[in-house]
């Protein structure tokens, strides 16, 4: 059985008759009732019964008409969802996620995408930099996001945007009742750093800035990530470098503050990262709304 037979069966059936269905499928009447026959054939039923004024469909063809009638309507449902999957509008986006990013850009490129493509399920995982690149390769994630990334022969990297960087200090501090803090004004303060594994990474940043402006950073604590190391600066234990989206966690006790006076090179980047093999449409989909974000900043910040 074929899905020609099926159609030409429903058309016979919502005809009513050989020689009307044969003129609405373009067909000549002959083929068509051997079509017709061949059918019953196979089921072991009569689907019609032949009266003077045409086809008469049986109790048993009224229930094979109502599952053909299914049978076309999920082809048209597979034809269509693999259409769609075909040009990145359907699937499953794994996307893997780390501490400060999440808390500005990536939130507002996912609600993008989201928006744009609501059939596509998208799952985060939160990983470390050097999770990220090992389930890029596995196939586990489709796409990363992260910072300070060392260059990769099988994985692309994407720059998002360049952020200034920051520092989040305690309200009750001296610090914490300035507009804005001199760079070297840091080097007598108790510092806490983030992330504490994956170099190079943010910490490593910190730690060279420090060095450029000719002193070593007193470190009181080494954290995993951002979320932690404002915690600890609401709780007293010193002052956090961040990327100027950790502003975006609002903490009781915790300002941001710019900082002036920072030596060359003190900014912070965000990309996006993928196999560079991999072509899938659902990939290529996310990849244009980063892109659009991209340009967006880039025109606002040119504005």
């Amino acid at each position: 059985m074929d899905l020609r037979k099926l159609r030409y069966f429903i058309s016979v059936a919502e005809e009513g008759h050989i020689g009307r269905a044969a003129t609405a499928l373009n067909i000549s009447q002959p083929p068509l009732t051997r079509q017709i026959h061949q059918l019953e054939d196979e089921l072991g039923v009569a689907l019609f019964n032949r009266t003077p004024k045409g086809m008469e469909i049986t109790e048993a063809g009224k229930i094979f008409l109502r599952e053909a009638k299914n049978i076309f309507a999920l082809v048209e449902q597979a034809t269509e969802r693999t259409q769609r999957a075909g040009t990145g509008q359907l699937g499953r986006l794994d996307v893997a996620i780390f501490g400060s990013g999440i808390l500005d850009t990536i939130p507002r490129i996912l609600l993008s995408f989201r928006q744009d493509y609501p059939d596509v399920k998208v799952v985060l995982h939160t990983m470390g930099k050097a999770a990220q690149i090992e389930a890029l390769r596995q196939g586990r994630v489709t796409v990363a996001f992260n910072r300070i990334l060392a260059p990769l022969p099988d994985i692309t990297s994407e720059l998002i945007r360049s952020e200034d960087i920051w520092v989040a200090v305690n309200t009750t501090t001296e610090l914490g009742q300035k507009e804005e803090i001199d760079f070297n004004e840091l080097q007598h303060q108790p510092m806490i750093l983030f992330p504490s594994q994956g170099s190079p990474n943010f910490k490593d940043k910190v730690v060279n800035l420090c060095h450029q402006a000719n002193y070593t950073p007193l470190v009181s604590h080494e954290v995993g990530d951002a979320v932690t190391g404002v915690s600890l600066v609401a709780g007293g234990f010193g002052v956090c470098v961040v990327p100027q989206s950790a502003a975006a966690l609002k903490l009781a006790g915790v300002s941001y503050k710019p900082l002036v006076n920072l030596p060359k090179g003190a900014k912070v980047d965000l990309s996006c990262i993928y196999r560079s093999e991999d072509n899938s449409p659902l990939l290529q989909s996310f990849l244009e709304k980063v892109r659009q974000f991209k340009q967006s900043q880039a025109t606002a910040e040119s504005a």
